[in-house]
């Protein structure tokens, strides 16, 4: 009989653009394949911001791990890097195991980045919101519902009720400018039908540290954007950053000397290594935290046993800021290279990572939309094919993202909610 030769152990950390994009494409045929995550579920993160305000509803927009086909997954954190196994902690009892690896592909994400801002950790999950996981979209949709049944309360006197129904944002990045646009329509299209007597007592405001918003996109569509919200009555602070979150979460204090009184604050203002990739010396990391990687994406030190992709790791030769497409494209060369190796060997990459950018796009509420695909293509060589404002670009977003679904049934719900929401309005429970 012929020997059997065992498959070589593939060790994903994380189930995000990078981790399950990977997973969905690798040959679990000629390797065993195992995920580690503490996210049982993938987040299709650019439909965050509806879900938080009920345009969407959660189901639609996350797929389970345990969908994709002959891979095992544990529900776990990370907490060690190891030669040859990777020490985790399971979420429900805290106990420790450790997974082997032949290769580690290490794909964990970041986490919201608060700058030690003093008081925002402290009233984070109460007053102050982060809006980057399927249970912060849970925690807002709450929050804001109940600002406005505590406004409600007869008792409550005026300058509370305007307390509570004041939305603070922090942060000009497309997920904060599609949140504002989405939290705008929720309370002008639904709060203001259930809630009338509260609809005078609403305000949104916008904080960007930076001197414009979506500071990404070309000066024009920035403009346009800004233009928009003041149209819709949303104020724009550009800038200026919060200093300071005080009395029991509900004070912001600007870096202008001036202060914002908030019922909820959304921070949403960037990015930084999660725990795991922040404590460890096993991994080299570069200037701003992210594992180190060559144009192969392997680790810088340790080739052709550790890959890094996604959020948490930055090419040394090309960095790219932590978006889903650079995410995704990693994903797909890394998962080619290890399908076209010969069995037990090495995974094979014929030439170096290249990153080709498909433009960038930003809903804004309103049935409008900005699409920028001024810097399409390689970073190196950026073709310019203009911008598209209004509602086709509206139009080319849900498009774009709809075709984007990794499930049929995600396909099928997400134009149902979006009817829904068009015909009913979004829900106003509170779970």
């Amino acid at each position: 009989m012929p020997k059997i030769i065992p498959k070589k152990r593939i060790v994903v950390l994380g189930s995000g653009w990078a981790g399950f994009n990977f997973l969905k494409r690798v040959d679990t045929k000629k390797y065993t394949v195992v995920c580690v995550s503490p996210a049982n579920h993938f987040l299709f993160t650019p439909l965050l911001p509806s879900c938080a305000v009920g345009t969407l509803e959660f189901r639609a927009i996350q797929e389970p791990v345990r969908t994709i086909k002959n891979i095992e997954y544990y529900q776990a954190k990370a907490v060690e890097f190891k030669d040859h196994a990777v020490e985790c902690r399971d979420i429900f009892k805290e106990t420790y195991f450790s997974v082997p690896y032949d290769y580690l592909i290490v794909a964990c994400g970041s986490k919201t980045n608060t700058f030690n801002t003093p008081g925002v950790d402290e009233s984070e999950g109460r007053t102050v919101l982060f809006l980057k996981h399927l249970y912060h979209a849970r925690q807002i949709r709450n929050r804001t519902l109940e600002c406005f049944e505590r406004a409600a309360i007869p008792c409550t006197s005026e300058a509370e009720k305007r307390r509570l129904l004041s939305f603070l944002v922090v942060g000009g990045g497309p997920t904060s400018c599609e949140f504002v646009g989405e939290l705008h329509d929720f309370i002008q299209e639904d709060c203001a039908r259930w809630y009338p007597d509260l609809k005078n007592y609403t305000s949104v405001t916008l904080v960007e540290a930076g001197p414009k918003l979506l500071g990404s996109f070309n000066d024009k569509l920035a403009k346009y954007v800004s233009k928009g919200f003041k149209n819709r009555k949303i104020d724009v602070i550009t800038g200026v950053s919060v200093k300071e979150v005080t009395e029991n979460g509900s004070k912001a204090i600007l870096s202008d000397g001036s202060y914002l009184r908030f019922g909820m604050m959304v921070w949403s203002a960037g990015l930084q290594p999660i725990k795991l990739v922040g404590k460890t010396d096993f991994l080299p990391k570069g200037p701003t935290g992210r594992i180190l990687t060559d144009e192969y994406l392997n680790v810088k030190g340790k080739e052709g046993k550790i890959f890094g992709l996604g959020d948490c790791a930055v090419i040394e030769s090309q960095p790219l800021p932590p978006i889903a497409q650079a995410a995704l494209q990693e994903a797909k060369y890394l998962a080619k290279g290890f399908n076209a190796a010969p069995p037990n060997q090495p995974p094979k990459f014929p030439k170096p990572f290249t990153y080709s950018s498909l433009g960038s796009m930003a809903m804004l509420g309103g049935w409008r939309a900005v699409a920028d695909f001024s810097h399409v293509g390689s970073p190196s060589s950026p073709q310019d094919f203009g911008a598209i404002t209004g509602r086709t670009a509206f139009l080319l977003w849900r498009t774009a993202y709809w075709g984007r679904q990794v499930s049929l049934i995600n396909k099928i719900l997400i134009p149902m909610y979006w009817f829904k929401a068009w015909l009913f309005g979004r829900d106003i429970s509170r779970f």
